[in-house]
C-alpha cells in the first residue's frame, strides 16, 4: 500500500493531513490522555471553573506549567518534517492539527489549522493581547501565582482550548472546508474519538476523499479508510516519501 498511497498523493489536487497526539509522541511529548498522562493523574480544570474561581486558576496554571515544561524543548520529528516537505512541494494543502505544541510550524509547515490553539502563547481574556508562554511561565514560577496581564491587569490564560470551551469557530470552519474539498485525507496519530475534531476525517471521506489512517490503535473510522497503517508514523511517512516519483521530490 505504500506505493499506492504515494501514487494517490502525486495524483491528488487537494491532499490534507490531520494530526493528533501520536505524531508528537515521537518527539518525546507525552500523550496527556494516555495512561500515565496528566489527565489520568489530575482532574482537568473546566473553562467555567477557570472563569469563576481563583483557586481553579491556580490549579490550571500549575497543570499547564507541568505540560509546558514537558514539551518546551521538543523538536520536530521525521513525521512533522515530511508533512512540511510535502506542503512546500505543493503535494499537501496544509495540516489540521489537534496538537498545541507548534511543532508543525517549527518543521516548516506554512498552513496549519490549530483546532485546540497553541500552548506557545498566553492570552489575556480582557484585552486579548498575547504573550510568549515562556515569559509568563517564568513569571508564574517567580510569583507562585497566576500572573496578571502586563498590559491591563486582566486574567491570563494559555491560548489553548480548555475542557468545556468552544473551539475557535473560524479555525474549525476553515478546517471543515479543507476537509470537504480534499480528495486525499491523512488522519495521523489520532484516536478519532474527540469531537468535533474527529468528525473532519469522516467529513472528508463522505465527501469523496480517500482516507488514509496512520495510527497505532484501531479507530472508529477504520471502516471508512482506503488504507490503514499501524506502524511508526515517521517510518510510514518516510516510506511514502521515498516512493514518490523524483519529479515530485
Amino acid at each position: 500500500m505504500i506505493e499506492t498511497v504515494a501514487r494517490w498523493l502525486q495524483e491528488s489536487q487537494n491532499a490534507v493531513a490531520f494530526t493528533g497526539a501520536g505524531i508528537s509522541t515521537e518527539s518525546g511529548i507525552p500523550d496527556f490522555r494516555s495512561p500515565g498522562g496528566i489527565w489520568a493523574q489530575t482532574q482537568p480544570v473546566y473553562f467555567d471553573e477557570f472563569l469563576s474561581s481563583a483557586e481553579a486558576r491556580r490549579e490550571y496554571w500549575r497543570q499547564k506549567t507541568i505540560c509546558y515544561r514537558d514539551f518546551g524543548d521538543a523538536q520536530p520529528n521525521t513525521g512533522h518534517q515530511i508533512l512540511a516537505k510535502w506542503e512546500q512541494a505543493g503535494l499537501l494543502q496544509g495540516v489540521i492539527t489537534q496538537n498545541i505544541d507548534g511543532l508543525h510550524q517549527r518543521a516548516g509547515s506554512w498552513v496549519v489549522w490549530e483546532l485546540h490553539g497553541t500552548a506557545l502563547e498566553v492570552m489575556c481574556l480582557d484585552c486579548e493581547r498575547r504573550f510568549a508562554t515562556e515569559e509568563m511561565t517564568q513569571e508564574y514560577e517567580r510569583l507562585g501565582e497566576p500572573p496578571p496581564c502586563p498590559i491591563c491587569g486582566g486574567i491570563l490564560k494559555h491560548a489553548t482550548v480548555s475542557f468545556g470551551q468552544a473551539l475557535p469557530a473560524d479555525v474549525l470552519a476553515s478546517a471543515a472546508r479543507a476537509a470537504r474539498q480534499s480528495d486525499l485525507f491523512f488522519a495521523i496519530g489520532s484516536s478519532l474519538v474527540v469531537h468535533p475534531a474527529a468528525s473532519l476525517p469522516q467529513m472528508a471521506a463522505e465527501s469523496g476523499a480517500k482516507l488514509v489512517i496512520i495510527n497505532r490503535d484501531e479507530t472508529p473510522l477504520d471502516y471508512l479508510a482506503a488504507a490503514i497503517f499501524r506502524e511508526s508514523i515517521g517510518e510510514v511517512l518516510a516510506k511514502i516519501d521515498r516512493a514518490i516519483s523524483p519529479s515530485f521530490s
